[in-house]
């Protein structure tokens, strides 16, 4: 069966660029106009994914995601954010919200994102064990569920598996932010780019980290696709 995803969007042209490219690559894509839209959709139909708007006139993203995994825990969603407005990013993920996709994207940036994160549903720990790529997919899903400590778990795994990729050590970073610990997340931060200078997610949650102690603004899960 074809996966479903609800796209959540007050902007007409976002609606139709995902909404086509999700299409093409055989998806069900469901659409809706506004946060109370969304809702309305929501209470009535059944859904893989929601990707959702997180600055919407009356009904924001936030209060729709909170909402939305009030009636459904495991539900997931990933927020489509504009640079610089995603001052709520580290709120979201406590809220479970599983990824973000960042104004402005690509159809392959849209294409992978959706299709990474509902690949990881099939993950579990077993599978989790069998490389790299699985351990650090099952620890995105572990941070979704909250279950914080099985994700530094694999994270940890994962770096013992290869030492010299710098994904899992911003992911703890951002597992250590989820816990209030920033300085302890900054570390992490450099770590990854000490492995890997240009790694572009952890200068970006360095960056946005070492303002105010943080800003809290756009926490970066490792897209590379993005750059």
């Amino acid at each position: 069966m074809k996966k479903r995803v609800l796209i959540i969007d007050d902007e007409k042209n976002i609606r139709l660029t995902l909404s086509q490219c999700l299409e093409l690559a055989d998806y069900e894509v469901d659409t809706a106009v506004s946060g109370e839209h969304g809702l309305e959709k929501y209470a009535n139909e059944n859904y893989d994914l929601i990707l959702l708007d997180m600055k919407m006139p009356n009904l924001d993203g936030m209060e729709v995601l909170r909402r939305v995994k009030k009636q459904n825990p495991g539900q997931d969603v990933i927020m489509i954010t504009a640079f610089g407005t995603v001052e709520t990013a580290v709120e979201a993920m406590k809220l479970g919200a599983v990824d973000y996709l960042r104004k402005p994207f690509t159809p392959e940036e849209i294409r992978s994102i959706v299709k990474r994160v509902l690949e990881r549903k099939g993950i579990d720990e077993e599978l989790a064990g069998e490389s790299f790529d699985l351990a650090l997919e099952y620890a995105k899903s572990c941070i979704t569920r909250k279950d914080f400590t099985k994700a530094y778990e694999y994270l940890q795994k994962a770096i013992g598996g290869d030492p010299r990729k710098p994904e899992p050590y911003n992911l703890i970073g951002v597992l250590l932010e989820l816990r209030n610990e920033v300085p302890e997340a900054l570390k992490m931060y450099r770590a990854a780019l000490s492995v890997d200078p240009t790694y572009h997610p952890a200068a970006a949650n360095l960056e946005r980290a070492t303002q105010w102690a943080y800003t809290r603004q756009g926490i970066d899960l490792g897209d590379e696709s993005k750059e």
